[in-house]
């Protein structure tokens, strides 16, 4: 909307007056207000004739013609002072609409981005949880194979995607040329958490593992704070305890909680719990390399697979130095390692009679490996635009799911599981707990997502 005002001609600044009678003179422009003068009249007056008059008070009102009456100027408006340098006044008022850009629409715009890539996240977390099980039905005496596949062929996977996107231009010098140290740190606190897990998942009852994985979030909470100096609300450190514990009473379906730790010694569950930790670290640090590469890039936003493929392989790397470790850790002598590889590969391709009791592949485990690339790939792209926090709430809400689906009877796995009634509860406090987070919280809090 735009309205234009034509100039209004001034007349001289001072008023000179020589009545025979003197009596006070109040000024036309007493207490003048721009926007009142525009709602009264439609123009504008020039800044010449903003004059506050001042007359000093007669004790006796004289006979007096040669007094003159003197006036003084008050200094225009800073928006009036700029519009007198034209030859016309032209008052533009344009009115902010729906459809106007702003901050809110940004606002609003990195919310529906974050929400539909959480429930992009969430479905590929079921469809990950749910097809690594039936991978396992032709790998199940080769799931350390199926484990060293998915963990060196990302590596070239991640960089031959990283090599075509940098031919295409989409990830610059800059990028690549970005300090190795962070993707290093990453690499190796993955691996750290790898070695821990398996050295202490050899040791716990299989119901035990999930739960005590769930401190991964407690952990994150703890960095988040520390690292990168965010603060929460009560409602969202109470919604991820909320999530956390739903977790835990939906894994426990079945199991006996009463004697599920008995007879095992503390360090092994301490250990699994350092595993969560080490992984939460990383999946911090990785917050914060796209936090830091706003500054090195000059406020453009950092490609993921840069991310991925720099730790993928630093992650290798370590794994690689730490096979045979790995490899006596799950009851396979390191020199008999290449025999293993060989049979797991086999039974992967399902080939000869190594291929008997291998049903299912190579379908199975490739439709695996594509899903649980895509998955990665979608988790941290939510760390990018909103947090490692938001990003694991998201890979948790999918365990109940992926319970419930996977109770069914599937291809390969034909036979159902009942439910019990802790799955029901911790659906339900997962949920809450969920909701609990995403209250959104009054205008004048700073948001945690960035």
């Amino acid at each position: 909307m735009e309205l234009l005002f034509p100039a209004v001609s001034s007349s001289s600044s001072q008023i000179f007056a020589t009545p025979k009678f003197k009596l006070p003179i109040v000024s036309l422009f007493h207490h003048f207000h721009p926007s009142n003068s525009l709602l009264l009249n439609g123009s504008i007056p020039s800044p010449s004739s903003l004059a506050f008059t001042s007359v000093r008070p007669l004790r006796n009102p004289t006979f007096s013609a040669s007094q003159h009456l003197k006036t003084h100027r008050r200094k225009p408006p800073k928006l009036i002072q700029d519009s007198a340098q034209r030859l016309n006044y032209k008052f533009r008022i344009r009115a902010l609409g729906k459809d106007s850009d702003g901050p809110s629409r940004n606002i609003d715009n990195n919310v529906t981005l974050v929400i539909l890539s959480s429930v992009v996240t969430v479905v590929l977390a079921v469809a990950n949880r749910v097809f690594y099980k039936l991978a396992l039905v032709p790998m199940k005496e080769y799931p350390f194979f199926l484990a060293q596949l998915t963990t060196f062929g990302y590596v070239a996977i991640y960089f031959f995607i990283l090599y075509t996107r940098y031919k295409a231009g989409i990830v610059t010098d800059e990028m690549i040329g970005l300090p190795k140290s962070r993707f290093m740190i990453i690499g190796f606190l993955e691996a750290l958490g790898v070695v821990s897990g398996m050295y202490s998942g050899a040791m716990l009852p299989g119901p035990a593992i999930p739960m005590l994985s769930q401190t991964f979030l407690v952990w994150q909470l703890a960095f988040s704070t520390l690292l990168l100096g965010r603060s929460y609300s009560l409602n969202k450190i109470i919604g991820c305890f909320l999530v956390a514990a739903g977790v835990i009473f939906a894994v426990m379906s079945g199991s006996d909680n009463g004697q599920m730790l008995s007879g095992i010694g503390l360090i092994w569950p301490s250990l699994m719990i350092v595993s969560s930790a080490f992984q939460a670290g990383a999946s911090i640090i990785k917050e914060s390399v796209f936090l830091d590469a706003r500054s090195h890039l000059k406020g453009r936003s950092l490609d993921i697979f840069v991310v991925n493929s720099f730790g993928s392989g630093f992650q290798a790397l370590f794994v690689f130095l730490l096979l045979p470790f790995l490899s006596n850790l799950k009851g396979i002598p390191f020199s008999q390692l290449p025999s293993y590889l060989k049979s797991g590969a086999g039974c992967l391709l399902n080939a000869g009679s190594t291929g008997s009791g291998c049903e299912g592949a190579p379908l199975l485990p490739l439709l695996y490996v594509f899903v649980n690339i895509c998955f990665n790939i979608s988790v941290l792209h939510l760390v990018k635009i909103s947090s490692a926090v938001v990003s694991s709430l998201a890979a948790m809400s999918s365990v109940p799911i992926s319970i419930c689906i996977l109770s069914l009877a599937l291809p390969y796995l034909p036979e159902g599981v009942s439910l019990s009634p802790f799955f029901h509860v911790g659906s339900i406090i997962l949920v809450m707990g969920l909701i609990l987070y995403n209250i959104p919280q009054p205008l004048n809090e700073r948001s945690n997502i960035e």
